[in-house]
């Protein structure tokens, strides 16, 4: 990998792109190889084995500049089908490397490998990479970072270093056992084991104590911290203690800078922040714990690492801790939140679609999915399912992508997914018995190239009510509004942000309320949109939207490469 990186300096600098004929042929060319195999490894004193990449947990960091392409060498040689995703990476007009298992690809069979073209386009800052089938990417992930193109700069003053954490959950048992037997059950699947930084479940868990995660400082200097939410089914708190954190960007887009204690974090999004050292050399805790504003089990414990100065000192007798709010302290989530705001500068431009062709309104619910003779360990005796308008999303078993480009449908799904909620119904009140039983299927929704579309995520108070993280492929949006109860199209508009609404990947949509989002549809393609909790996703919180091609070459989709791996159940 070092040899193909600093090759690609060396094109990038000699101007030779034309070479490999890419849509982003400014840029550098990155290879790098994962090697998908199960590895031992020991935590809160028992040692199980888990699927990795090159044999570490978190696996490797992708590191490109804005525009760059990474192609991506992926062998399994693990035990079960599975596939990449490139999260947050937009992949203009190349679907075929978006990575969702059976939405643009059906699972890479174990001993094959396949390749993915990750095109870098606009993101600027920290995205991350996980594996998209089934609970694999409880131990399959890793950062993205993105640096400046060259000869530009970020838009502050250049940080002393750089540091990333990933924070990700971990479960004693085997990650597919437990979902396939929630699934097989109907019931909750068992909540995580503990949370970790950076693999490493810090000191307030048995036996890791001396494994804690570790970031080494140096005094008056300022480090760029890139945050990842990898956890599998909670959002999170996070802070240092006695450092002040300036948040900067947000899911590869810059913001207007933060100051704050604390952040909240939902699965899927990432934080970049400025972080001084300025406090006397010792050792600090960073934590995280989750923030869950929903009646559902769930993991409370914390997670630490060590901020540990370079130095000659005496480590604390006691390490400060820093303050988090309490667990299901919506004001605290809602506090940060409501601060983000766009850049919006003229290096770093925003572009809100204000003509809009194409308004949805989506309904987000937990629901019951009926079995017979009450034998499921969900409620009533069914088994838990989700839904978006009231459809919850059955994954085909031949990939959407292949028979959307070839023309050859033949019932894989449906081009009926509504632009709005079957039944109207005080969504956030009293919600009675309505639309606990949803339609089961593949339904999608058809978006013409250049459209400008808006959606609306309403939360409801249908079985357990709570805050979810909704996440697009293909596309980042401008997050317009957000309000707590139903959307009301006549006053609500009127509270929009359209000067600078911050440009993100993932939205946490309130409980019990609703947030609206806006994008130009000018990726075509087929493009997951999904739940990032991942029970929720795995009960049918998903949909698709596919975005028909434009009039010209360079709006429709790229041709399909030589090799996509075949779709057989595996």
């Amino acid at each position: 990998m070092g040899f193909y990186n600093k090759m690609s300096w060396v094109l990038a600098f000699l101007g030779f792109m034309f070479l490999g004929g890419f849509s982003n042929a400014n840029g550098a060319i990155h290879h790098y190889d994962f090697v998908l195999k199960e590895t031992n490894f020991t935590r809160l004193c028992s040692t199980k084995s888990i699927l990795t990449v090159n044999g570490s947990l978190p696996g490797p960091t992708i590191t490109v500049q804005k525009g760059d392409t990474a192609f991506v060498n992926v062998h399994n040689q693990g035990l079960y089908g599975l596939t990449i995703h490139w999260h947050g990476v937009k992949q203009p007009r190349n679907p075929w490397s978006d990575g969702p298992e059976n939405v643009t690809q059906c699972p890479i069979p174990a001993g094959t490998n396949f390749t993915y073209e990750v095109i870098f386009s606009s993101e600027e800052g920290t995205l991350w990479w996980h594996a998209h089938s089934d609970w694999t990417r409880a131990t399959v992930y890793g950062a993205i970072v993105i640096l400046p193109a060259l000869n530009t700069t970020y838009p502050f003053a250049t940080p002393d270093a750089q540091e990333t954490l990933i924070l990700g959950s971990w479960f004693k048992g085997d990650v597919m056992e437990i979902i396939e037997y929630a699934l097989a059950s109907g019931g909750d699947p068992n909540v995580s084991d503990a949370f970790v930084i950076n693999g490493q479940p810090g000191d307030l868990y048995d036996c890791s104590n001396e494994t804690t995660y570790r970031w080494l400082v140096d005094y008056g200097k300022t480090y760029l911290l890139r945050v990842i939410n990898a956890v599998m089914n909670e959002e999170q708190f996070f802070a240092i203690a006695n450092h002040t954190l300036t948040v900067v960007a947000q899911d590869a887009a810059y913001i207007k800078p933060i100051t704050t204690s604390y952040i909240m974090i939902t699965p899927g999004q990432t934080m970049d922040i400025l972080v001084t050292a300025n406090q006397p050399p010792s050792h600090y805790y960073i934590a995280s714990k989750a923030y869950v504003d929903g009646t559902v089990a769930f993991n409370n414990s914390t997670t630490t690492a060590i901020v540990q100065y370079n130095g000659n000192y005496s480590a604390p007798s006691t390490t400060p801790f820093p303050t988090l709010p309490d667990y299901d302290n919506e004001t605290a989530a809602d506090n940060f939140t409501s601060q983000i705001r766009a850049l919006a500068s003229k290096e770093h431009p925003i572009n809100v679609p204000l003509e809009i062709h194409s308004k949805i309104i989506i309904s987000i619910a937990i629901n019951e999915r009926i079995c017979p003779n009450s034998s499921c360990s969900g409620p009533d005796g069914n088994a838990l399912s989700a839904s978006l308008n009231n459809i919850s999303f059955e994954l085909p078993s031949v990939d959407i992508l292949q028979a959307y480009y070839g023309g050859n449908n033949n019932g894989v799904y449906r081009t009926s997914f509504p632009n709005k909620p079957p039944y109207t119904f005080n969504f956030t009140g009293d919600v009675g018995n309505n639309t606990i039983y949803p339609s089961f299927g593949t339904r999608v929704r058809m978006i013409k190239y250049g459209e400008g579309v808006e959606i609306v995520f309403q939360g409801t108070n249908i079985i357990a009510p709570e805050n979810h993280p909704m996440h697009l492929h293909g596309y980042s949006f401008y997050v317009v509004g957000t309000g707590s109860g139903n959307f009301n199209s006549t006053t609500s508009p009127k509270t929009y942000n359209l000067v600078d609404p911050p440009e993100v990947n993932t939205i946490g949509v309130p409980k019990n309320g609703w947030a609206a989002i806006r994008f130009v549809a000018d990726n075509p393609g087929v493009w997951f949109m999904h739940c990032h909790l991942e029970r929720h996703s795995s009960w049918g919180m998903d949909t698709v939207l596919i975005v028909r091609n434009g009039n010209t070459t360079e709006s429709k989709i790229r041709s399909p490469p030589a090799y996509m791996p075949p779709c057989s159940k595996s």
